[in-house]
């Protein structure tokens, strides 16, 4: 076998993200599909205001927060079988020299899928755990009619066995799709610089300093890790100042819950992208050393470029989720009486940003300190 169990295991990220997703999901769904129940004792005109309105806080959050999790563990999910791929070249191309086919090499990748079912499995059954508590806070006014918490098998298959099975599905798909290629060239392990960047190189006759250069190339050759970064910046920004401005809307656990994930999703992801950052770099920080560049040189060159992706990411995150808030406020809830008008807190803005500096500059700060101790020796030795 070329993919093992301990290889699926190191995508821990996609299954705090399909956790995470699947959490929020099942209890918003699973709340609809009981409260359809209970339609039919509802009498009141107000009530079925209430009712209309509760149905479709479920849809769109489930929509919003489910896709984009679902989008983000796709991105992750095709880039670590891309990196799987590069990092396992020889042993590859020795399969295929042995004539081994690209689908009988490429039906290994079905074990990626299992990192979705451990998180699909997970937060199934964790919404379960907390959900006697979600619908207490959903109907604390006690203006619907009671409602029971029934388990719904479609829920099951369309969150935990059907996402495993359509992953697995395009793990294998894409495996096969990157293994089409010479066998000498997976033999040689090298990679083959695509047309548009042969463009570039060509087009681009400015020259750069050394260390520009090297930060250029990076973000170049590493887009997806910025996507990833700029992905964890969103999530703290969007989630912190969420569960603060939706404090008048909404239940202190609904709060305490989107600020919960969006911590455990933007520090998961950008702790999962700096490391395959500096992983992927060890040679290059070597050679740097050897030749003399500090500590701060190499940081600067190898993560300096991400830092204007993840302020991006604070803005998107920000923009996000007033739009997120003002469509709940202004359409979903927009008949139901006594909800305050929400305008946009610069305070909780300005403290979510100093703490996201902080926090990041913290990390940035600790890597640096994981780039010192890398050891030449080893690194030259392993060459």
């Amino acid at each position: 076998m070329v993919v093992g169990i301990k290889d699926a295991a190191k995508l821990i990220g996609i299954s705090i993200m399909s956790c995470c997703a699947v959490l929020v999901c099942t209890m918003f769904l699973n709340f609809n599909l009981d409260l359809a129940t209970v339609r039919g004792d509802i009498t009141s005109e107000q009530v079925m205001v209430l009712y209309d309105a509760q149905v479709s806080t479920g849809k769109v959050i489930s929509l919003v927060s489910g896709g984009c999790l679902l989008l983000t563990s796709v991105i992750m999910l095709l880039f670590y079988i891309r990196h799987y791929i590069d990092t396992h070249k020889k042993e590859l191309g020795i399969l295929k020299a042995l004539g081994y086919s690209n689908f009988k090499t490429a039906r290994n990748f079905w074990v990626f899928g299992a990192s979705i079912f451990f998180g699909t499995i997970i937060g199934f059954c964790g919404a379960f755990l907390i959900m006697p508590l979600f619908y207490e806070i959903q109907n604390k006014d006690k203006i619907l009619p009671e409602i029971a918490i029934h388990f719904h098998p479609e829920l099951l298959l369309c969150l935990v066995l059907l996402p495993t099975l359509i992953f697995a599905v395009l793990a294998v798909c894409y495996a096969c799709l990157k293994l089409r290629k010479p066998v000498v060239t997976l033999l040689k392990d090298q990679i083959q610089p695509s047309s548009r960047v042969k463009k570039r190189k060509e087009k681009d006759h400015k020259e750069f300093s050394f260390l520009t250069e090297l930060k250029k190339n990076t973000l170049r050759s590493k887009k997806t890790l910025a996507f990833f970064i700029l992905f964890a910046s969103f999530c703290f920004s969007a989630m912190t100042q969420m569960s603060f401005g939706m404090k008048d809307l909404t239940s202190t656990m609904m709060s305490v819950m989107v600020l919960v994930i969006g911590l455990v999703l933007a520090c998961t992801t950008l702790f999962l992208a700096i490391t395959t950052v500096i992983n992927g770099n060890t040679k290059t920080i070597a050679m740097m050393r050897t030749f003399g560049y500090s500590q701060k040189d190499c940081c600067q060159s190898l993560l300096g470029g991400y830092r204007l992706m993840a302020y991006i990411g604070f803005a998107v995150g920000t923009v996000y989720q007033y739009g997120l808030i003002r469509l709940m406020v202004d359409v979903v809830f927009r008949d139901i009486e006594g909800v305050p008008e929400y305008e946009f807190d610069f305070p909780v803005m300005i403290l979510c940003l100093v703490l996201f500096v902080i926090i990041y500059e913290v990390i940035m700060y600790c890597y640096s300190e994981k780039i010192k101790k890398i050891s030449v020796k080893e690194i030259m030795l392993e060459s």
